[in-house]
């Protein structure tokens, strides 16, 4: 069995426990950074083997997997906060991992800062995509904390909130903290936008007030296709489709012909955790789309533009649930199109105007061995009614609201 004694340090030279001080002296193998080397190479016994934490990491494991002896691992902070021993954790799940943290830079970050730390939630973007980041923006928690890089630096992420209307939060960033340039400060996203930090920081982020977004977006507020204002899904409608895809238990929605993207935005907005992707042909809707996305603090919709027959499907993760909000006419073909794509429980559905096109659904149902869920007729005020279409592949009988 493979056996690591993680350590969490400081970013300073270390005052070692009792028992930390026992490992160090009874094992020969020692891993870090480079950094981690300089903070605890007066520590360690004169003959001792070191294995540098760098990429590529299967080199590291390999590294690991050929001592046949115990590994004494320093990492920054508390290893188990986004930290180290999680990643040996995932690569070894059957090794022996003790680990002693020390406080994390978020901890001592708000510490610092005299910040009530009850509600805080900490998100990484050190190294990650900013899935994570844009999915608890949106949820306006009220104290965020956040890892960053060399990448995704707090100005960038100040720019990033400014950009979606997010001008609700302050901002404290501590650099280098406990080393020789430590540093801490406390800004508005504006001023942190133009700000330069030190490479190594971190950062929180306290709401201020609350953005009131409409459950239920006015049709009026979103920008729309030009010389077409009425090309929208329409706001009870729209709720009403957002219910028949069971949007809140979805992991993967596609949006197939999101014109002005207004079923991706409130599904967005009613689920941030979920993956959005918009497919659209028109070149134009790509910009309505954005703007509209900041108009409504909605970050993180995928926009897939071009012919949907044309695109490579098998580039996107499976969907739970399909709308299908254009099809040029080729409905039948779409259902084809996207059937080797789609997992036993998709759900798919349509808001039809014309018989045909309710005709066309459920005929492209049967090629996929679907059936009509669900079935429901919507009049908004003068407008066309409009026939919401619900599909699965298990059978069930019609609902008719």
């Amino acid at each position: 069995m493979m056996i690591f004694y993680v350590i969490g340090i400081a970013n300073k030279p270390s005052d070692f426990t009792e028992a930390q001080q026992q490992y160090i002296s009874k094992i020969n193998v020692f891993s870090g950074g480079k950094r981690h080397y300089e903070l605890v190479k007066n520590s360690l016994p004169q003959d001792h083997q070191w294995i540098p934490i760098q990429s590529p990491m299967e080199k590291v494991f390999e590294a690991y997997e050929e001592t046949n002896q115990p590994i004494v691992v320093f990492a920054s902070g508390n290893p188990l906060f986004y930290g180290f021993s999680n990643t040996l954790q995932n690569k070894y799940p059957d090794a022996q991992i003790i680990t002693t943290p020390y406080f994390s830079a978020i901890q001592l970050l708000a510490n610092a800062m005299s910040i009530n730390s009850n509600s805080l939630q900490t998100i990484s973007v050190h190294g990650r995509a900013w899935q994570a980041l844009d999915t608890i923006l949106m949820q306006q928690k009220e104290l965020i904390g956040v890892l960053t890089d060399t990448k995704k630096t707090p100005a960038r992420i100040a720019k990033r909130m400014l950009d979606y209307g997010y001008d609700n939060y302050k901002m404290y960033v501590g650099e280098d903290i406990e080393g020789a340039q430590e540093k801490f400060y406390e800004l508005s996203l504006e001023e942190a936008s133009v700000t330069e930090f030190y490479p190594l920081n971190c950062m929180l982020l306290k709401k201020e007030s609350h953005r009131h977004i409409d459950f239920g977006i006015q049709d009026q507020d979103f920008i729309g296709l030009p010389n077409r204002p009425k090309m929208i899904t329409k706001m009870p409608v729209r709720l009403t489709t957002l219910h028949f895809l069971d949007i809140l238990k979805t992991e993967t929605f596609w949006d197939i012909g999101f014109c002005t993207g207004s079923v991706s935005i409130e599904a967005k907005l009613r689920n941030p955790k979920i993956d959005v992707i918009s497919f659209e042909k028109r070149p134009e809707c790509k910009d309505i789309l954005i703007e509209n996305q900041k108009r409504f603090g909605v970050l993180g919709i995928e926009a897939v533009m071009g012919d949907f027959f044309e695109q490579d499907l098998s580039r996107f993760p499976t969907p739970d649930t399909i709308f299908i909000g254009g099809h040029g006419g080729k409905l039948e073909a779409l259902f084809i199109k996207i059937a080797p794509f789609i997992h036993p429980q998709t759900t798919i559905v349509i808001n039809a105007v014309q018989e045909s096109s309710i005709q066309a659904f459920k005929a492209g149902c049967k090629h996929i061995a679907y059936n009509i869920a669900e079935e429901c007729i919507i009049a908004v005020d003068q407008h066309n009614s409009i026939t919401i279409l619900k599909a699965k592949s298990n059978k069930t009988t019609i609902k008719t609201p």
